[in-house]
């Protein structure tokens, strides 16, 4: 009786065992790259007091979860090379390399895709592929209420360099990858960290910010409020929905078919598309909508051809249409217009293009030296295709009144702008594990307010240091590019103040270097599009600070 009863427990002891579940952080998977010739932390979760072994490089560690099940073990230096496996409980991670672990963060030049700066390298990206690359980004998460554990799931999780990985991912993480790999013959690890639009302050800790900007700190824990947050956010959702709802109403565009081939616009004004007088009422700009129409002549050897439309940069929302059906929408100003015309709608003789223009706030107007275009053949998608193979829009259009709208109230709430909030959520989880450096590119949203920025860098470099345990850690700090119209005379604007806050904060830290890109800029872009080169630079910058 005693023997089974010994049996029976020592059954369900095992069972336990195997059903105990070891859980890792989202950085852990297969394919990912582990930090070279540093010690490489492993953590995770299981059950409290259960013991975890680790397999690396024929050696098993093993360790003993703590009373919240929390666990780590510190496996050693480990030269470059792979793939590998990794075995953490009963979870094999494979293809495992170990090299250099770059991490990428600031905001939305960060985040500009392969697919925005595709046509200026098109030969390159067509010809991506190199499986020593891994690319992975972090999905975007805030927090008001302290740090959290992990980051969320992500489709980009460490998966090799070519062009259908990239397209959607950062054009600088993946050509520094690719510039750092083919240099080093290393592998690359490319941790995409960003976040458009938001200040430096969401990305430092409570602690650094706390002494100096406490009414910054104060007003995150104001928001500390899910109840709140989604009552704002519900209201302004509201709010948003019903104006477009009576925009749409009251618009005689939809009612009268502006869109439509067919439709007579041959009593519009006729405008040119860089006077924006069309567009404001009493100096100011319209709120709604504006319809403009331009008909374009194609001849029998482009009739029924695909082609790409390029519409440059327009401000702010549009919704595009050719021959009356809709081939493309941007909500925001920023992004290109590059709206593709499938086979068969463009037809021999007269064709109109027709754009709804809809506005919230400001002056709706084309952003000047932009192409504005339609091209066909093979080379439609690259930045410079064959004359022979462009039709050039005109600069006039015909011009129609939409529907006024008074302001569309607004109380969103963007918790990602504001101080400790990203810190907490996709900062925090990702230490300690092992990088080689930080590449910061970041400071148009604080360009309005330049002055602090040099002491919030050093304040940011120091917490992640010190969150990573690592006072060495290389920090290599992008200045802004050019931006703005040029002008006569020089003018000590606040971008040229940010940009020497970069500089000084670079100056006072051993360990950080400011790359200039100065000349990389667009003046009519906030978001240039030489990212390649950028790369090149930020690449020679961390072999200096390595």
């Amino acid at each position: 009786m005693k023997r089974n009863l010994l049996i029976f427990i020592s059954l369900f002891v095992s069972l336990m065992a195997v059903e105990a579940k070891v859980v890792l952080p989202q950085l852990f998977q297969s394919g990912m790259v582990l930090q070279r010739d540093k010690p490489i932390p492993l953590w995770g979760k299981a059950d409290p007091q259960e013991k975890v072994v680790v397999r690396w490089q024929k050696r098993a560690y093993s360790v003993v979860a703590d009373a919240s099940g929390r666990w780590r073990v510190d496996l050693p230096k480990t030269k470059a090379g792979g793939p590998y496996t990794l075995q953490v409980g009963d979870e094999l991670l494979t293809d495992v390399l170990v090299g250099d672990v770059w991490l990428c963060s600031g905001q939305s030049n960060v985040d500009v895709t392969i697919e925005r700066v595709y046509p200026r390298y098109t030969d390159e990206i067509d010809h991506f592929g190199n499986d020593k690359v891994r690319l992975f980004r972090v999905q975007n998460e805030m927090s008001t209420h302290g740090v959290k554990d992990d980051i969320r799931p992500t489709s980009i999780n460490w998966k090799p360099l070519n062009k259908q990985n990239a397209w959607l991912f950062s054009a600088l993480g993946s050509f520094l990858g690719k510039l750092k790999q083919e240099k080093s013959g290393v592998p690359q690890g490319i941790i995409v960290n960003s976040w458009g639009g938001t200040p430096i302050e969401a990305w430092i800790s409570k602690d650094s910010l706390l002494r100096d900007y406490p009414m910054q700190v104060a007003k995150t824990e104001l928001y500390d409020n899910p109840d709140f947050i989604a009552a704002q956010q519900k209201a302004n959702q509201q709010a948003s929905n019903r104006w477009s709802a009576l925009l749409d109403e009251q618009d005689p565009g939809l009612q009268q078919h502006f869109t439509s081939l067919e439709y007579d616009d041959s009593s519009w004004e006729t405008v040119d598309q860089y006077s924006m007088e069309w567009a404001k009422s009493n100096r100011r700009g319209i709120v709604g909508s504006i319809w403009l129409r331009q008909h374009v002549h194609i001849d029998k050897a482009h009739a029924g051809k695909p082609a790409r439309l390029l519409l440059g940069t327009l401000f702010d929302h549009d919704i595009t249409y050719l021959n009356g059906q809709k081939i493309g929408e941007t909500h925001y100003q920023y992004p290109p217009r590059r709206y593709d015309i499938p086979e068969g709608l463009l037809r021999e003789g007269d064709n109109v293009i027709t754009v709804r223009f809809i506005n919230k706030y400001g002056i709706v107007h084309f952003i000047k030296d932009k192409p504005y275009m339609l091209c066909f053949g093979n080379d439609r998608l690259s930045q410079n295709p064959m004359p022979k193979d462009v039709i050039p829009l005109s600069q006039q259009w015909k011009h129609h009144a939409g529907a006024v709208m008074p302001s569309c109230p607004s109380g969103d709430v963007n918790l990602q702008n504001m101080a400790t909030t990203l810190y907490n959520a996709v900062v925090y989880p990702l230490a300690p594990y092992a990088i080689s450096g930080v590449v910061w590119y970041q400071g148009e949203s604080n360009s309005g307010n330049p002055e602090p920025y040099a002491d919030l860098l050093g304040k940011l470099m120091g917490c992640w240091r010190s969150l990573w345990n690592e006072p060495t850690l290389p920090f290599c700090i992008v200045q802004l590019a050019n931006y703005m119209t040029p002008e006569d005379q020089p003018a000590y604007k606040n971008w040229t103040r940010l940009r020497e806050q970069q500089r000084l904060a670079a100056d006072r830290d051993p360990y950080a270097v400011a790359v200039d890109i100065f000349d990389l800029g667009e003046y009519n872009d906030i978001h240039p599009l030489r990212k390649k080169e950028v790369a090149e630079r930020v690449s020679r910058c961390l072999d200096g600070i390595k």
